[in-house]
């Protein structure tokens, strides 16, 4: 005898035929990624404003821009690389680690030419 179900059961185990629903986990991950790849456009910020004829905006939040594009550049890369070890995502984990990395690079550089071979 046919079954009068319209669609059949769905185990846990299957897929829906649009990819997987993302988690909440995934939604941070995405989000700390967009956030570490935000961080040179912050630092960037007012060297575009001198450029298009607003000098005071760098003068004013220079400082500020370029201390928030560094707390990002660190911050991002750190906090994703916890969330993807407590959501079990393996290469989400090695993606922040990359990340990093590529962030270690210029943040050693501003920490030693900036803050320890300053002329004072």
């Amino acid at each position: 005898m046919p079954s009068l179900r319209l669609a059949p059961d769905r185990r846990s185990q299957d897929v829906p035929p649009d990819g997987p629903t993302p988690s909440g986990v995934d939604r941070v991950i995405t989000g700390l990624s967009w956030w570490w790849a935000a961080a040179p456009l912050v630092l960037l910020t007012p060297a575009i404003a001198y450029a298009m004829g607003f000098p005071e905006i760098r003068e004013e939040f220079g400082r500020a821009f370029g201390l928030a594009a560094l707390i990002s550049a660190v911050t991002a890369p750190t906090v994703g690389c916890a969330v993807a070890l407590a959501g079990g995502r393996r290469r989400a984990r090695q993606r922040f680690v990359i990340m990093g990395a590529v962030s270690g690079v210029p943040v050693l550089f501003f920490l030693v030419f900036g803050i320890l071979l300053a002329e004072s």
